[in-house]
């Protein structure tokens, strides 16, 4: 018996990404979980390897489903593309806030007129991008600025919230309210290994500096034992008493 068959824990803040070539591997890892204890991203590489089809697999097993995918392209397009992802049955999606603000107001529209009406949030700089970064493509504001300028863009479209920096997140806390989701990648046990991660922050601290949902990878799909990964996990960060 799981953590989560005691607990029933009905918004697991934990999301694991699915960071998999192929369904099959994808597969063989969620079979090892409970989609009581977690959530599931999909992103890029995935979905155009498995579709669709994995989406819906997915859901059909109970999990919530965080269609990582970040569109980017004009409104009407995007709009489209939010309605498709919605009759997937998926808990989350996203777009760049970079898009606009009649992009996300847009996408908005499409996902509030869907029957499931997933959750959607926005990308703001990705944890890829410097400064140095943003100024080779013209734009000289200050990071941390241009984060703030696009997250509170993302708020006024009706969004739900953003993808963010662990680091960020207090900031942002702050600036946009209790009400407003924080989905932090880039996170890492306090035992784990921090593999390529420069900047990283255990589960405990992001959940304390305001991060809403953790988006966890290879400390849980690495691991010998998934569940038992993801149920120390739990444990670290005290979520079952929340």
């Amino acid at each position: 018996m799981t953590l989560a068959h005691d607990a029933k824990i009905h918004d697991p803040k934990i999301i694991v990404a699915l960071d998999y070539a192929d369904a099959t591997s994808a597969l063989k890892l969620v079979e090892q979980l409970d989609p009581a204890l977690c959530r599931l991203k999909v992103g890029k590489e995935l979905f155009t390897a498995a579709g669709p089809k994995l989406v819906e697999q997915l859901v059909q097993a109970n999990f919530g489903v965080f269609l990582d995918l970040k569109f980017h392209d004009i409104p009407n397009t995007v709009a489209k593309a939010c309605t498709a992802a919605s009759q997937l049955g998926v808990w989350m999606l996203n777009v760049h806030a970079s898009g606009g603000l009649e992009m996300m107001q847009a996408a908005q529209q499409a996902v509030q007129s869907s029957e499931a009406k997933p959750i959607l949030i926005a990308v703001t700089v990705l944890t890829s991008m410097n400064q140095q970064t943003l100024n080779q493509i013209g734009i000289h504001t200050d990071l941390t600025t241009h984060v703030q300028n696009l997250a509170k863009l993302t708020q006024q479209a009706g969004l739900a919230g953003v993808v963010c920096s662990a680091l960020e997140a207090s900031m942002l806390r702050q600036e946009l309210g209790n009400d407003f989701c924080l989905v932090t990648p880039g996170i890492r046990p306090a035992n784990a290994n921090q593999d390529d991660q420069s900047r990283v922050v255990t589960p405990a601290d992001a959940l304390k500096n305001g991060a809403s949902y953790l988006v966890i990878g290879r400390p849980i799909t690495k691991a010998i034992n998934p569940l038992k990964a993801l149920e120390a996990i739990h444990a670290e960060c005290k979520l079952f008493n929340a």
